[in-house]
């Protein structure tokens, strides 16, 4: 600690830098890292080799591709058996991407296991890829292409390919030194030097651009480098010069003169968010040096060949024996540490220290800072900077000063303390050699602890992403259960042990934990090859919905139809049965069906509007006559023409007495002869009659003054007296024909009676005929009659007579006091006398 800032370096007056080791690499490179072809990702990822790729030792020497951990652990190597390789990348998800000289893209995972690969095109096949950049934007990773024509291409997401060649540079004859992927209002552009000028290539247009208060002398482009948030660009100049700037080309940081005309092998951006400071690194043979807004550069001296990898806070530097990190000093550090320093979190540091030691100072330095009010202060920002420190020491010696500090507030709120402690906890244990996660708290929160725990997921670092979930207490989807269920599908993939034994196995592991998809871990088994492993895996799976899909691909159809009926989802049951009849023979299909009752009355209901043949036959292969009759008679009153209808009942006449019903057989008989009737009638009399029920035709008959064929019709169909003499008056009342009306009255003794003669002329407004039939009506509906046809006085003496309370009572409440007075007092002195008795 005494020594704190002897590795400080300063850049300008306010701004420092250090270099700090991360980790001793062990991986036994014997060659340099300029023979090799090189990608570390972000976000203290892996780093990829592919040895002997640049030069060759042997003709018959296969390359090598290795992946390493950030510590130099081997995670993965596989002998590299593919075209020749251009250039390798990784992507946010953290796959690697072999670019090839064909332009196909190969895409690996941490293990060197192959998981797919795309090509760049028709034009990058025929030309060969020269140069190729992997890139990052928020459409996800993109890959830039620059071919043997002299021409551009790039996708600016790999897992939505769409690939655009841009416009070509005019006067190009040769491969720009230099160039660079541009992200500006969401569109991906590409700048080039050639020579003394820019070019900006965007969808449809290339444009001159220049970099603003460049000095006349920096001459021709030899490198650019854009910073890791795509936002800042640096342009490095045959003179040495270094231009820094904004990648919109719109305002200028500073220039630098390095003194170095030869170009640097590697040209990278140094700076954390919200920092005023911004610098650049370049990498020579055996020199490193930081510039920045300053007339001084920081120079470090290299020992051996390295290579610099940008991150969001910073640049790692990996080389054969060492693996760097170098950074701007956080402000909050700068403030404790700085020799002299009088800042609160500094005093408060002391303090504490001399606490420690039982020396009265302590009171001192706490009674200065009380006495500013800073204490609040002083606590924050030892907080803070325990969150960039990478020594387990110093935290600790930061956080027992803040919880000192705390100790003398009255409410100071804890969970910023607590927060910190939980979080560098995570970090030791990620940057712990045997993991190799070197992350800084910067890009940690950048990152969020759920993309962390998924790359602890993907280097299948199973139990401290588990410890990790618990000791957050993160709910199990996106703890536990998100980390077991990618175990459980890695499980899988072990070929040495029996399928029930892994089905156990996982099962024991995952029970019924909440947001596990035994579907998604058995879908995993049966690409791998485990048909059998996956039927048991399902049989864990409580959602039917899930279950079905994977074995209506796995041809076990049968199966499926018994999980989707179990479930009892009509659509998961039809959804099997389409896929069913689409993969068996008609037989086939109609005898599993028969076996399961309930998905064949589906079946049934679904070819009633969709398929009727197929119902047809359906009912064929059961001998169910009734159903065919009934079907017959559906399909026949869909067909336009006369004969085919008849035709059909027929048939249906034929099935009714197969199924020995023998009143739908009499029916449909009886139909048949009124269509053929009907047909006649419409020929003869050029009216429409079919389709008409049997008393429409009668009414209509009527209607249209054919009283002898509705005589007729009465007596053929064998209609009842009553509903034919009903259907008569009502018609004749409705033609107004009330002297055939009366004439049919008279023909014989009504079945109806005369009360329906009486209501229906009463209907058709017409009183005066209903009043010949008021007499005719029996006792017991006379009152009623007299009261439809406005008689109220006869009405009134049939009620007398018959000496019923209810119908006086119906007759006075018709009566009116001014015209119907001697009616009312007649029936009220009946009343009167009747209630005596």
């Amino acid at each position: 600690m005494d020594c704190y800032t002897a590795n400080w370096n300063p850049l300008g007056e306010e701004t420092f830098y250090r270099k700090l080791e991360l980790y001793s690499m062990e991986w036994g490179l014997r060659e340099d890292l300029r023979d090799c072809v090189v990608a570390a990702a972000p976000y203290g990822g892996p780093i990829a080799l592919l040895r002997n790729s640049r030069r060759e030792k042997t003709p018959s020497a296969r390359p090598l591709l290795e992946i390493y951990s950030a510590s130099g652990l081997l995670l993965a190597s596989v002998p590299w058996k593919s075209g020749h390789l251009v250039h390798l990348g990784w992507t946010a998800g953290e796959d690697l991407l072999c670019i090839q000289e064909d332009g196909t893209v190969l895409v690996y995972n941490l293990f060197c296991e192959f998981k797919r690969h795309f090509s760049m095109g028709n034009e990058v096949l025929q030309n060969h890829v020269l140069e190729a950049q992997v890139f990052h934007t928020e459409f996800g990773t993109g890959v830039a292409i620059l071919t043997g024509a002299l021409r551009f291409s790039l996708a600016t997401n790999i897992d939505d390919l769409k690939l655009r060649r841009l416009p070509e540079v005019p006067g190009l004859q040769q491969p720009p030194p230099c160039w660079a992927v541009l992200t500006q209002d969401r569109v991906t552009m590409v700048l080039l030097a050639v020579g003394q000028e820019l070019f900006l290539l965007d969808n449809t247009s290339c444009s001159v651009v220049s970099p603003p208060g460049l000095s006349p002398s920096a001459g021709p482009f030899l490198h650019m480098a854009v910073s890791f948030t795509h936002r800042h660009l640096a342009l490095f100049c045959d003179s040495g010069t270094v231009w820094m700037g904004m990648a919109s080309l719109k305002e200028k940081f500073c220039e630098f003169s390095t003194g170095i005309r030869s170009p640097p092998r590697q040209m990278v951006w140094c700076t954390r968010p919200r920092s005023r400071q911004r610098a650049v690194v370049l990498a020579w043979e055996r020199q490193l040096m930081v510039v920045g807004n300053s007339s001084e550069c920081i120079r470090f001296v290299l020992d051996e060949d390295s290579h610099l990898v940008p991150e969001l806070d910073g640049v790692r530097i990996l080389s054969r024996t060492s693996h760097e990190f170098l950074h701007e000093i956080p402000e909050a550090s700068q403030e404790i540490f700085r020799i002299a320093s009088m800042a609160p979190g500094a005093l408060l540091l002391e303090a504490q220290k001399e606490y420690e030691k039982e020396s009265q100072k302590a009171d001192e330095y706490l009674r200065e800072i009380r006495e500013q009010q800073l204490l609040p202060e002083a606590v924050g920002q030892c907080i803070e900077a325990a969150g960039y420190e990478h020594e387990p020491d110093t935290q600790k010696s930061l956080l027992r000063a803040a919880s000192f500090g705390k100790c003398f507030l009255d409410k100071f709120p804890p969970d910023g303390f607590v927060r910190m402690c939980q979080d560098l906890r995570v970090l030791n244990a990620v940057r712990d050699y045997q993991i190799g996660i070197p992350l800084t708290f910067t890009q940690y929160k950048q990152l969020t602890i759920e993309v962390l725990l998924d790359r602890l997921v993907l280097r299948r670092l199973y139990p401290l992403a588990l410890r990790i979930g618990d000791f957050l207490r993160l709910p199990a989807a996106q703890g536990a259960s998100r980390i077991l269920a990618h175990w459980a599908c890695c499980k899988v993939q072990q070929k040495d042990k029996s399928d029930e034994e892994v089905a156990q196995a996982i099962n024991q592991k995952l029970g019924d934990a909440a947001g596990i998809s035994y579907s998604d871990i058995a879908t995993r088994a049966y690409d791998c090859g485990r048909a059998e492993l996956a039927i048991r895996l399902l049989e864990y799976e409580p959602r039917s919905g899930e279950q079905v899909p994977l074995l209506l691909k796995m041809k076990r159809s049968k199966l499926a139809l018994g999980k989707a009926i179990e479930s009892g989802d009509t659509d998961l049951v039809y959804t099997v049965v389409l896929h069913l009849k689409n993969e068996l023979n008609r037989g086939t299909f109609f005898m599993t069906l028969q076996n399961q009752p309930v998905a064949l009355s589906l079946y049934r209901q679904f070819c009633r509007h969709q398929e009727r043949e197929t119902l047809k036959d359906l009912y064929n292969q059961d001998d169910n006559h009734q159903e065919l009759g009934n079907l017959h008679v559906l399909g026949g009153y869909r067909e336009k023409r006369i004969e085919g209808r008849v035709a059909a009942l027929q048939n249906a006449l034929d099935e009714f007495y197969k199924a020995k019903n023998d009143f739908a057989a009499k029916a449909t008989e009886e139909q048949i002869k009124l269509l053929r009737l009907q047909r006649h009638l419409q020929e003869e009399l050029d009216k429409p009659y079919l389709d008409l029920s049997l008393h429409d035709t009668v009414s209509t008959l009527i209607l249209d003054g054919h009283h002898k064929r509705a005589e007729q019709l009465y007596r053929d169909f064998r209609i009842p007296d009553k509903r034919y003499w009903w259907l008569k008056i009502s018609a004749l009342a409705t033609r107004g024909d009330w002297e055939e009306m009366e004439k049919f009255s008279k023909s014989k003794k009504s079945p109806i009676g005369y009360l329906p003669f009486v209501e229906v002329a009463v209907k058709h407004h017409n009183r005066y005929e209903a009043k010949k039939y008021a007499p005719r009506v029996p006792p017991e509906q006379r009152v009623k009659a007299f009261v439809l046809v406005g008689d109220l006085e006869q009405a009134a003496d049939a009620a007398i007579e018959r000496k019923n309370e209810a119908e006086m009572n119906l007759v006075l409440s018709r009566c009116s006091a001014g015209t119907d007075g001697a009616v009312a007092e007649k029936l009220n002195r009946a009343r009167a006398q009747l209630l005596k008795k």
